[in-house]
């Protein structure tokens, strides 16, 4: 059975007086079966998440599903030992105190040396080594020996005769750690020590009573070795004051607190809980079917990122929708769609270039001829369903075809385009140049801690100093002569020691005077006494100055680390815009607590909402349902609250974004009142003004000639 979060998990139970004819809903590999459609809906969407583990391989970040084809899998796998091998195995195992790796190592080691009838090594034959496989054991004779069948390279038997077992070498194991690992956690139902299932170990004849040396630690109860640690907490239970019995269960329900974020249908109301915002419902006036939502998407964001190597000016969603709809076959955006997939075909001399030529077309794809180089490449394909597109293409219907076919016509082209060496070795580059600028980012990262640290550093040391100089200042705030030399302080032409305030020499002597100073110098630290030396002409400077006016040189200085700060901004705000330039895919922002996904695509600024049934969509494409949205994630669920970070992070991007759709829309109705105006007083006025139909005037700036 899969671990949940590395702990067992139990199925749901079967409902009681279930009708024959009654609707329920069973889930395919766990066979559980619900009457409730929104609690069968949860229990499939956890079986989704990767939160799943291998019991038996402690495979961990699977589905449900991929946990139980790991599982089966792993126990095909045990199944292969050899049956001569289990038993010996099952001893060692049993009551072993030595963690997984170890144990299998050590059953590996054991079982190396152990032969068994079936069991194909290498013999000593004639001065030479030869396989073989052990028929049987011979009985009698103080040396064990062996019926053995020789072999030759093609595995069949030469003849038969008896080895000693000093003339067999064994071979590697026929089998790895991995499986012996598998074998282990699938034969035992505890660790430390590690212990056989009661019939397993009935079948092999092993004991199941703990050894002398871990009775003390372990004890039988209903069946089941338990350590006893678990049991004093019941004694203690049991035979502690009333007092310590109520401090036990305190201290138990702290250790039975819930440790927020949890899983996000764990979360219930309580009292400490903020005010959440209702959640607004998304727009859903596409003009596709709601079935096409997703593909149209992918489609659009596909083109939108990969633009320029395909060749293809950028254009907006809603130009590429209504372009869909429109039912003219030839129009400028859909052409240089399809031309811009068709000519990467081309360059990249593969299959679909072989059948261009053996057509004895010309390179050259145009408005007028574009459709018959797309009908080449649907009868190329290995997509029977788009081949029945083929015959109204040709008779210039393309226009005429649903949106649901267009579109699977261009998904056909992009998983071509996916497959071309030219698309692989830009996706290649794209790759290297985002860890080279992730690294240099790394970089100028560690490097701006180690700056601080030495800031950090070189304050405490001015702080320290500071302190020290304040104890030699006069009472009365006199002004003293202060030079600083390692340990030695000069005040008032006198060389004072700084621990003992002992005077060394005088002004007069100038001699040894000088000599200490340069003795100092040489001892000390030469950097360490400028610095102290600039430190005290700046506090001198401030006393002789006490408006508290910045000079001139701190002005410099305080405009300089602004302009830092600045070029640090810019640069981290580069980084991010070369990185976005590399595209490699657009991931969702995250889920909800029902499992809905959020996505927001680069170059338009709605947040799209997709049910994890996958089945409906919708957007927000206004600041006031963004804030809505975010006030009413709960940050105690962990889906919740990841995809609240992720929304406030790109929070004033999709603002920028949401504000220029709101200015191309408030145009867009204004341009429609003054064509209305402009119809009342019969003036006409050219289609192509009108924003709505924005898509007919696609100009592919990026073509090539």
């Amino acid at each position: 059975m899969p671990l949940l979060k590395r702990k067992p998990f139990e199925l749901s139970e079967l409902p009681n007086d279930l009708e024959p004819d009654e609707l329920v809903y069973q889930i395919r590999f766990s066979k559980e079966i619900f009457r409730d459609y929104p609690a069968y809906l949860n229990r499939i969407n956890l079986y989704r998440q990767r939160l799943w583990s291998c019991k038996f391989t402690g495979k961990a970040n699977l589905t449900y599903e991929e946990a139980m084809v790991s599982e089966k899998r792993a126990t095909e796998k045990v199944q292969e030992l050899p049956k001569e091998l289990l038993a010996p195995a099952l001893l060692i195992i049993q009551f072993s105190m030595l963690s997984l790796k170890d144990l299998a190592d050590t059953i590996a080691t054991k079982l190396q040396d152990c032969l068994f009838v079936g069991a194909e090594l290498l013999g000593r034959k004639d001065g030479g080594l030869f396989f073989c496989k052990i028929l049987k054991a011979v009985e009698g004779g103080d040396k064990a020996r062996y019926e053995v069948a020789w072999l030759d390279r093609y595995k069949k038997v030469v003849e038969n005769t008896i080895a000693n077992r000093e003339d067999l070498v064994c071979r590697k194991l026929p089998f790895s750690r991995q499986v012996l690992k598998s074998f282990i956690r699938e034969s035992t139902y505890r660790s430390s020590p590690w212990v056989l299932h009661d019939k397993l170990a009935q079948k092999h004849e092993i004991s199941t009573n703990p050894p002398e040396e871990l009775r003390s630690k372990v004890f039988v109860q209903d069946g089941l070795i338990v350590c006893h640690k678990k049991r004093r907490k019941t004694e203690d239970d049991e035979n502690n004051s009333g007092l310590i019995a109520d401090d036990y269960e305190g201290d138990r329900s702290k250790e039975n607190s819930i440790k927020y974020p949890i899983d996000d249908m764990l979360v219930k109301p309580g009292s400490d809980d903020p005010v959440f915002t209702d959640r607004p419902h998304p727009t859903k006036d596409f003009k596709v079917s709601m079935d096409c939502v997703g593909d149209l998407l992918l489609v659009w964001d596909f083109c939108s990122s990969f633009g320029k190597l395909l060749q293809l000016w950028r254009f907006s969603l809603e130009n590429f929708e209504n372009a869909l709809c429109h039912k003219d076959s030839n129009l400028a955006l859909i052409m240089e769609l399809h031309s811009a997939f068709l000519r990467l075909l081309i360059k990249d001399s593969g299959q679909y270039l072989s059948a261009v030529e053996n057509k004895g077309r010309k390179l050259k794809i145009t408005l007028i001829n574009w459709t018959e180089y797309l009908c080449d490449f649907l009868e190329m394909g290995n997509a029977p369903e788009l081949c029945t597109h083929v015959t109204p293409i040709k008779r210039g219907r393309y226009g005429l075809l649903d949106a649901q076919a267009k579109l699977a016509i261009l998904q056909e082209l992009i998983n071509h385009a996916l497959e071309t060496d030219i698309f692989k070795e830009k996706m290649g580059e794209y790759i290297e140049e985002r860890q080279a600028l992730g690294a240099t980012r790394r970089g100028e990262a560690l490097e701006e801690a180690r700056k601080k640290r030495e800031e950090k550093e070189r304050l405490k040391a001015q702080s320290v100093v500071n302190g020290v100089i304040g104890e030699h200042t006069s009472e009365n705030g006199s002004n003293l002569e202060v030079v600083v030399k390692d340990d030695h302080i000069k005040r008032n032409g006198e060389l004072v020691n700084e621990t003992n305030g002992e005077i060394i020499s005088s002004q007069d002597n100038h001699t040894s005077g000088k000599s200490n100073e340069r003795h100092n110098l040489k001892t000390g630290s030469k950097k360490m006494a400028k610095q102290q030396i600039m430190r005290l002409k700046a506090r001198a400077r401030d006393a002789e100055d006490p408006s508290g006016e910045d000079s001139p040189k701190q002005l410099k200085n305080d405009n300089n680390g602004a302009t830092y700060r600045k070029s640090k901004e810019q640069r981290k705000e580069m980084y991010e815009r070369e990185m976005q330039k590399r595209y490699i895919r657009t991931n969702p922002l995250g889920k909800d607590r029902n499992y809905t996904r959020y996505w927001w695509f680069r170059r338009d600024g709605r947040i799209f909402v997709e049910t994890s049934d996958f089945k409906q969509w919708g957007y927000y494409n206004t600041k006031e349902e963004l804030d809505a949205l975010i006030g009413s994630l709960n940050l105690k669920g962990e889906r919740e609250r990841a995809l609240k970070k992720q929304l406030e992070t790109y929070y004033g991007k999709i603002c920028t974004e949401l504000q220029k759709q709101s200015k191309d829309f408030t145009g867009k109705i204004a341009m429609e009142e003054e064509e209305v105006v402009r119809r009342s007083t019969r003036v006409r006025v050219p289609p192509g003004e009108n924003p709505a139909n924005a898509f007919l005037r696609y100009i592919n700036k990026w073509k090539e000639d």
